[in-house]
């Protein structure tokens, strides 16, 4: 016996429901707990002495003369920057970019290690800048607080301890982003919280303290917890 349209139509919105109810009360149930208003502050001598404290328990100069850096990021996207030049090298399944840095245009396109001139090379090239963007901000986003177009503000949080509020008016892939950093007593990150355009909920929490010290110095990270999810970044070497 063949089903009439309208208790077809029903059959769909019923299997729709059954299963897009589940996510929406969980979205729903996430956003009430977790969901926070940007929060306001002071920018000014207070909020820099505040982020130039973070840089020295972080060894800024060490990051800073560091020219080399590798890692993997979540096991998908493998980089070798070229600190002091510039450029890095962007590898991801059967592609490899070597990014100039300094002018995209200069950038090159490898497939299965044959040179990509086409149409195809452009796209490439602009996800391996959105990749870069990326996951080298879970590395080093600490050592930007004073990059061109950063605001940083003085927050006094819920339990009366100072935390620094940076927003990134300009560059990157999401300008407008804001991230509150949480310090323990010496200034180091322990964790931050993120307003971004890419996640749904304002405030959410991710860790900072799986910490490694390279070779050359520089304390990067090798483990991001983002409620229970885990962001992981193997391979992590930094030598001058």
């Amino acid at each position: 016996m063949a089903v009439k349209p309208k208790k077809k139509l029903k059959i769909i919105a019923g299997v729709i429901i059954f299963l897009t109810l589940p996510s929406l009360l969980f979205f729903g149930f996430l956003y009430f707990k977790y969901n926070e208003e940007l929060p306001t502050g002071a920018q000014g001598e207070q909020a820099d002495a505040l982020a130039y404290k973070m840089l020295d328990a972080l060894d800024y100069q060490a990051y800073k003369t560091t020219n080399y850096i590798e890692w993997t990021f979540k096991r998908r996207h493998h980089y070798e920057w070229d600190k002091a030049n510039n450029t890095c090298n962007v590898f991801w399944k059967a592609n490899k970019v070597v990014l100039n840095l300094n002018d995209y245009s200069k950038s090159k396109v490898y497939i299965h290690s044959f040179k990509n001139e086409s149409d195809m090379a452009q796209e490439l090239i602009e996800k391996a800048i959105t990749y870069f963007n990326n996951d080298s901000f879970w590395l080093v986003a600490p050592y930007k607080v004073f990059d061109k177009g950063v605001e940083r503000r003085l927050i006094k949080t819920s339990n009366n301890r100072d935390a620094l509020l940076v927003t990134y008016t300009s560059g990157g892939s999401t300008p407008g982003d804001s991230y509150l950093w949480l310090l323990d007593n010496n200034g180091k990150p322990t964790a931050f919280k993120m307003w971004t355009s890419l996640l749904p909920i304002d405030g959410l929490e991710a860790s900072w303290s799986d910490w490694t010290t390279t070779e050359s110095g520089a304390q990067l990270p090798t483990f991001h917890k983002l409620m229970v999810l885990g962001l992981e970044i193997d391979g992590v070497k930094g030598t001058k």
